[in-house]
């Protein structure tokens, strides 16, 4: 198809044909519009660098060589500094990324010198070098502890795909809970086991040490479900219950909560002739708030003042209890 503009056809055949130029010439592409065509104050592209680059990384100025930015083709400093793209630039002419630039230091490190950073900031710059998408820092961050650690964690998790689902579901657990009877903490039962383990009461073995040979049809004798809230298992894996119960309270800890744990007795529940199940069963403690986090500063100014009373009290109560249990 052939667009025709509205310009006077002063160079016609006269059988009304055009010629192939005249062709060319009428069909037109559509300009780009500029940035002060778009309405915007922007400078036309390409952008120039200078050699020495002033940055502003969420209000953390640094300054580092063009070349260290484009050390690594592939990724996005060096695309935004490559001079197709326009980065905008402050009140002082520093170029600005809207970007928390705590940890934008040990980027740059990296990319002078291949410097990595120490352990206690290796989960905060792995997180900087995903968002600038720079590939050789983040595979080696990933052999570092303790990302090198959470691979391995995740391995034996990937074992149970219903993982996540059952975390979310102790901590909704608890928070209903805890607001249902306006308590800061609430309590859950969760059965943590490795693999079937249904003995009669007067065998006593090693734990994980006893397996059953079974059919199919005898399996589902075995089939039942714990009196508990929710559950974990079985798993073929070297890592037991206490691994799992580690990584139950490392996740649940990593959200905030305060968690306790203690074994509280088996399943118990008859299942067919002289077996039982003995799933170990634990009792988890989930507290919300604690005392002590009012110590931090408040309004008044006399959160220790009320900390003080607050104990004064309680040891006040005691005295009155105790002494009323004496004169009874």
């Amino acid at each position: 198809m052939v667009v025709v503009t509205g310009r006077e056809p002063d160079s016609r055949r006269p059988d009304g044909a055009m010629s192939s130029s005249d062709a060319e010439d009428d069909f037109l592409e559509p300009a780009t519009p500029t940035a002060t065509q778009a309405g915007h104050a922007l400078p036309l592209l390409p952008q120039e660098f200078p050699e020495v680059v002033p940055l502003n990384i969420g209000g953390a100025h640094f300054t580092t060589r063009l070349s260290t930015l484009r050390r690594y083709e592939d990724t996005m400093l060096a695309a935004m500094f490559s001079g197709r793209h326009y980065i905008p630039t402050d009140a002082e002419g520093r170029y600005f990324i809207d970007r928390d630039g705590t940890h934008f230091g040990d980027v740059l490190n990296f990319l002078r010198s291949g410097d990595l950073p120490p352990r206690e900031r290796v989960r905060a710059v792995y997180k900087e070098a995903q968002y600038y998408a720079i590939g050789p820092l983040l595979e080696q961050l990933e052999n570092m502890q303790p990302l090198k650690g959470e691979k391995v964690r995740q391995a034996f998790l990937g074992l149970m795909p219903y993982y996540k689902d059952h975390l979310e579901r102790i901590v909704e657990i608890a928070r209903l809970r805890a607001v249902q009877r306006k308590a800061r903490f609430a309590k859950l039962k969760v059965c943590v086991f490795k693999e079937e383990m249904p003995i009669t009461p007067y065998e006593c073995p090693l734990l994980n040490s006893l397996r059953f040979e079974r059919s199919d049809s005898d399996g589902q004798l075995f089939e039942h479900h714990c009196e508990v809230d929710v559950s974990f298992g079985p798993w073929e894996a070297v890592a037991d219950v206490y691994d799992l119960l580690h990584c139950l309270v490392t996740d649940l800890s990593a959200q905030g909560l305060i968690v306790d744990h203690q074994c509280i007795g088996v399943c118990d529940k008859h299942l067919i002739n002289h077996y039982y199940c003995k799933r170990p069963i634990y009792e988890f403690k989930i507290t919300w708030w604690i005392f002590w986090e009012l110590s931090e500063p408040c309004a008044s100014g006399r959160s220790g003042d009320i900390i003080f009373l607050f104990w004064v009290a309680c040891w006040k109560t005691r005295r009155m209890t105790f002494a009323s249990h004496r004169a009874g």
